[in-house]
């Protein structure tokens, strides 16, 4: 039963006021959700205006912060082509980090996705593969470097929800694990972000919940933060795989 918290994300604190953004806000956040039931944590590193950046001024404060709150807790970041558009940046950016994180995302539809996940590797970070549509998953499945990634991330998007989820979600599912893929998360995004975790409970798979995926509990409340969005999913997946009911 793994579940990772994903913390930020690109959204800012107008859309939610929990939106961690400092090194100190993440690693308290870290913290809260370890205690809540997280297994490990996803964040993006924010700039001084509160946008995301691969810049080691902001990844290796953010690292070094969750490490001294949070020592053992598997920590990920983002290597998202929004923050820094350029592949070769983004490569020259993970090389000048001090603090190494223990894994990152590398989107497979994003231009230059293998040599940023090559440099990733070349410095001993963990690459997951996130795969955001079925383009995305034939491209990993037919990259040499499939079998380098220790995890693959299946990722639905907002705006889909009930039956759609899982239809898209387990043929991608079947597409991956027929490429050789063993260790698989899914999440989703808003309206995909429960369907998912529930998907993902019921299919024996990881799964992560935070406010980078959803602002909104399964009953459609708005969550007060992270850590009771980490705590509902653990729930849920105690539920569903132990059925055990914190109830």
């Amino acid at each position: 039963m793994y579940l990772k918290a994903c913390l930020n994300g690109v959204r800012r604190k107008d859309q939610h006021p929990a939106i961690p953004y400092t090194p100190g806000e993440i690693a308290a956040d870290a913290a809260a959700c370890r205690d809540a039931g997280a297994a490990a944590v996803h964040v993006h590193a924010k700039d001084a205006k509160g946008f995301d950046s691969l810049l080691a001024s902001a990844v290796d404060p953010v690292v070094a912060a969750i490490r001294s709150r949070c020592p053992g807790l598997p920590i990920g970041v983002t290597t998202g082509a929004w923050a820094m558009a350029d592949p070769a940046a983004r490569c020259a950016a993970i090389n000048t980090w001090a603090e190494l994180p223990d894994f990152a995302s590398v989107n497979w539809h994003e231009d230059g996705a293998a040599t940023v996940a090559k440099a990733l590797l070349a410095r001993g970070v963990g690459v997951e593969a996130g795969l955001w549509n079925e383009a995305a998953a034939l491209a990993w499945s037919k990259s040499s470097l499939r079998r380098e990634c220790f995890r693959v991330l299946l990722e639905m998007p907002g705006g889909i929800a009930g039956t759609e989820v899982e239809e898209l979600a387990v043929g991608m599912l079947t597409q991956v694990r027929v490429a050789g893929a063993t260790n698989v998360l899914l999440h989703g995004e808003d309206s995909s972000a429960w369907p998912m975790l529930d998907l993902a409970a019921a299919r024996g798979v990881a799964s992560r919940i935070g406010l980078e995926d959803t602002l909104r509990l399964p009953d459609g409340s708005l969550a007060a933060s992270n850590t009771e969005l980490v705590a509902a999913g653990y729930g849920r997946l105690r539920t569903a795989i132990l059925g055990v009911s914190d109830a």
